[in-house]
């Protein structure tokens, strides 16, 4: 049996905060710290104290981190945008380094599981999936991944895609998806189909891009919320980027948010910079769970990103107007709690009973953490400092705090 002590650090209101650990798993926390005889005892000096962040949407097989720096080929359409994809990626290294790359970088800055929706259709087969499989399984224990059957390339208008996503679930894809299913693929009713029918069939769950504007997209939304309903989906369906949400009125949002919240049906987004994105408070107002990732980092889509989740956070605050430190602690949620809420993550948290897995961060609460998101990270996992945390606050004094 072992004790660790972890003393003098603040949680994210800002308040002291200690945790006893034993065996790994946190046995206490609170405010001040109890006399634990032959306790291991770490002063943290101050440092704000943080669960392991989430990552619910990244393309772990797009990146190009871990390869050389490719400048960003502009294009006039989507199907023009996929067609430069396919070339950049045919010439890039095999996706499992890349992938393993972009996993160690969003690691480091302590991202403890993520969502990453893998390219699966008529043109790739199951290729990716395997490959982002076998970096999943390096990282087991240490990033838990719940992987998306993802066509990126449609689903009606790429004959022969929903046999593959239906084998990309028998496979070991947790989720199956769906995109644009009126603009892309001009069938709603068919793509909405085939990808309930393939959740409904194997127990998957589903998420489903829609980049779909206006109330065009409101539509489709409803139209998710009442299958998702119909099927006694709560929980297991989300949304990510939903920009139709960011173009139309309040009205609008409140109806759809209302049938949104009823079905279950949750919303990701990632604050994207050239457009307009849901409306955060108003929808969680509503009872909609509203999460975020990073979505693309470095590729053939966009040149931004380095997969820090707490970056991602500041970049929802930013573009949402977020300015109190109520508002700054709801974007700290949605890359932590929020999200391991829809990825189902078991034992996620600063709770009693879980494992101790936490960053301490260079800040006096949450809020500034958000609002400066501070590059230095220390990780703790299993109640034990790894990498530069062991260097920095390695050194423990035994005996009681």
């Amino acid at each position: 049996m072992t004790d660790r002590l972890y003393i003098n650090a603040v949680g994210a209101d800002g308040n002291p905060l200690f945790l006893h650990v034993r065996d790994g798993r946190i046995l206490a926390l609170g405010a001040e710290a109890p006399a634990v005889d032959g306790a291991r005892v770490t002063d943290l000096r101050g440092h704000l104290v943080l669960p392991g962040f989430v990552d619910g949407h990244i393309h772990l097989d797009k990146s190009f981190v871990g390869d050389r720096w490719r400048p960003h080929r502009p294009a006039a359409s989507l199907r023009e945008r996929l067609a430069i994809e396919k070339e950049e990626l045919a010439a890039a290294p095999p996706i499992e380094g890349r992938a393993n790359a972009l996993i160690a970088q969003a690691a480091a800055f302590g991202t403890v599981a993520m969502r990453c929706h893998v390219d699966v259709d008529a043109t790739t087969g199951l290729a990716n999936l395997h490959a982002v499989m076998a970096a999943r399984e390096k990282w087991r224990g240490t990033v838990d991944i719940e992987l998306v059957a993802f066509p990126q390339a449609g689903v009606m208008s790429c004959p022969g895609t929903p046999a593959w996503l239906e084998a990309a679930v028998r496979e070991g894809a947790e989720v199956v998806g769906g995109i644009d299913p009126s603009t892309l693929d001009d069938d709603s009713d068919g793509q909405l189909d085939c990808v309930f029918g393939i959740a409904d069939r194997l127990g998957a769950k589903i998420d489903i891009h829609l980049h779909e504007p206006g109330e065009q997209g409101v539509e489709q939304l409803a139209r998710i919320a009442e299958r998702t309903r119909a099927l006694g989906l709560a929980g297991r369906v989300a949304v990510s980027h939903a920009y139709a949400l960011g173009d139309v009125g309040p009205q609008s949002v409140d109806d759809v948010a209302r049938k949104l919240a009823d079905a279950g049906v949750a919303i990701m987004t990632n604050a994207p910079g050239d457009r307009a994105f849901p409306p955060v408070l108003a929808l969680l107002a509503a009872g909609v769970r509203v999460f975020t990732g990073n979505d693309n980092i470095q590729d053939s889509w966009w040149p931004y990103g380095n997969g820090d989740m707490l970056q991602r956070a500041m970049l929802i605050g930013y573009r949402s107007g977020f300015y109190t430190d109520a508002d700054l602690l709801t974007a700290l949620d949605l890359a932590s709690h929020a999200g391991a809420a829809v990825l189902g993550l078991e034992g996620y948290g600063l709770r009693t009973g879980n494992e101790a897995t936490f960053v301490a961060v260079p800040a006096p609460n949450g809020a500034a953490a958000v609002a400066a998101a501070p590059a230095q990270r220390f990780l703790f996992r299993g109640g034990e400092p790894v990498g530069e945390a062991v260097k920095v606050f390695g050194n423990v004094r035994p005996g009681a705090a």
